[in-house]
């Protein structure tokens, strides 16, 4: 019967369907920006493409709606591309394979795309409609937000004339995002000093998985273990006890999700093997107590490696490598004290990558106050300089600051209370969105984010629920509806 059997809205989750056939993870847009460009050319509306490749579709408004405000609807094209071990996925060809467990859809073993393919998505079916009410609509669908942001950082604003932004870029449904922290991502680059391995000791890979991840900006403060972070603690105490050398060390593949694996590919006196697997089984019970509440899965282990590795890290340089792992600022740094329970500033080592002649360091900041996210990129750059490395900054944006006055958030407030019989929760969160960009490029935006319910997103658990789905797509197309009686000026 298929897997969209039963639901009540099918053209959405058919379009979802047909973008995860179309690899999008970030910086590889090019196919899913030209299938959207033909898409609105099949159905015969305007599309605009800038060179960055976001691209814009429009809409003209239905009858009776002439004089109501224009209005974006707005998503990103990319996804977090992340895999299990051991799955043969790749994210540059292969498509994403849906599978349904009820109310949910997954994908098998990878990420799923539901950030923020729901979005895009909305806006084709909206852009497909024949009988929906609306005002003239812009469906913006931007490239790279998961990476470097820098699609709506190159986004061609000229092409754009509405004044009121629908993001559909968070996770929860009836919350309302208004506020949203800013961010930076700063690379550390560790030379690496080489030496000759020694031969009387052998190959072995360390190994930290069964994490369960997440997103580094909604998932930070659940206090879930950082495989990278977890690295340096075991690596510091086996160096210490037993004397060791590294010739790798790799962990996590995007900055911006908690690392649920790293490995570290070490020399050790074959000797020792013993006590170092006592050590090891040690390290288990201590990682499994720490974390019992949050990732009760992790695992510490040892395999031989299949290739004695020929070159090491100096000594000096595997002790630098170990200290950066131990006191790289990680997790939340400080909360807010005007709201409670929002985290204000955190950083997250996402990603440790061994090359030829550096190891680097890739840390995703994030604050909701400037001053606070510039203080943590100088504590990390003075980390770095000590041990006589250098910082990059990748990408920065603005955060997203509260509009007490936002005629469009009274607008979903009102709609919501009307079809829900309770008011929704208006909200800031602790993670980057565009709107933040957004607002510094087009001059007096009114923007709100929602979205309908997601879990585990930049993990291969990730899923969305069905019916809320088709929840706020209904909430979204009432409050469309309403539109038509706002101020025609805008």
């Amino acid at each position: 019967m298929g897997i969209w059997h039963g639901v009540k809205y099918k053209e959405i989750f058919e379009y979802f369907e047909e973008i995860s056939a179309i690899p999008r993870g970030s910086g590889n847009e090019r196919a899913i920006s030209d299938h959207l460009m033909g898409f609105a050319e099949k159905k015969g509306l305007k599309a605009f493409r800038d060179a960055a490749l976001n691209v814009v579709i429009k809409k003209d408004a239905t009858q009776g709606y002439e004089k109501a405000p224009t209005v974006i609807i707005q998503g990103h094209m990319d996804m977090v591309c992340e895999k299990n071990r051991g799955v043969l996925h790749d994210f540059e060809k292969d498509p994403i394979r849906l599978r349904r467990e009820g109310d949910m859809i997954y994908a098998h073993d990878t990420t799923l795309g539901a950030d923020d393919g729901i979005a895009i998505a909305y806006g084709m079916a909206l852009l497909a409609s024949k009988n929906i009410p609306h005002p003239a609509i812009e469906v913006l669908m931007t490239v790279d937000e998961e990476a470097t942001m820098s699609g709506v950082h190159n986004l061609d604003v000229s092409f754009i004339s509405g004044k009121l932004l629908i993001n559909l870029d968070s996770e929860e449904e009836g919350k309302f995002i208004v506020s949203s922290a800013g961010g930076r991502k700063a690379k550390v680059v560790l030379p690496i000093a080489w030496e000759a391995a020694s031969e009387n000791m052998s190959s072995y890979y360390l190994r930290i998985d069964g994490l369960k991840g997440g997103h580094s900006g909604l998932d930070i403060e659940k206090g879930r273990g950082n495989a990278n972070k977890l690295m340096g603690r075991l690596l510091s105490d086996i160096d210490e006890s037993f004397g060791i050398s590294i010739a790798a060390i790799n962990g996590g593949m995007k900055s911006n999700v908690i690392t649920r694996e790293c490995e570290a590919l070490v020399l050790v006196n074959e000797e020792e093997l013993g006590s170092i697997n006592k050590k090891l089984e040690e390290w288990n019970e201590t990682f499994r107590n720490e974390l019992r509440a949050s990732d009760n899965g992790i695992t510490v282990s040892m395999e031989k490696a299949e290739k004695e590795a020929t070159n090491v890290f100096s000594k000096a340089t595997g002790k630098k490598v170990i200290a950066m792992l131990m006191i790289l600022p990680n997790g939340f740094q400080s909360m807010s004290m005007e709201i409670k329970g929002l985290v204000e500033s955190s950083t997250n080592l996402g990603v440790v990558e061994t090359k030829e002649e550096e190891v680097f360091f890739y840390n995703e900041i994030r604050s909701s106050v400037l001053s606070l996210k510039l203080n943590l990129f100088n504590q990390i750059k003075t980390i770095a300089e000590k041990f006589g490395g250098k910082v990059n900054v990748d990408s920065d944006y603005p955060e997203w600051s509260y509009n007490p006055d936002s005629e469009l958030r009274s607008v979903c407030s009102k709609v919501y209370k009307r079809m829900y019989g309770k008011e929704a929760e208006v909200l800031m969160m602790h993670a980057g969105l565009e709107c933040g960009v957004f607002m510094s490029k087009i001059r007096e935006l009114d923007a709100i984010s929602i979205a309908p319910n997601l879990f585990d997103v930049h993990t291969p658990n990730e899923h969305f629920s069905i019916s809320s789905a088709e929840r706020v797509w209904e909430f979204l197309l009432e409050t469309l509806k309403e539109m038509k009686y706002m101020n025609c000026t805008k």
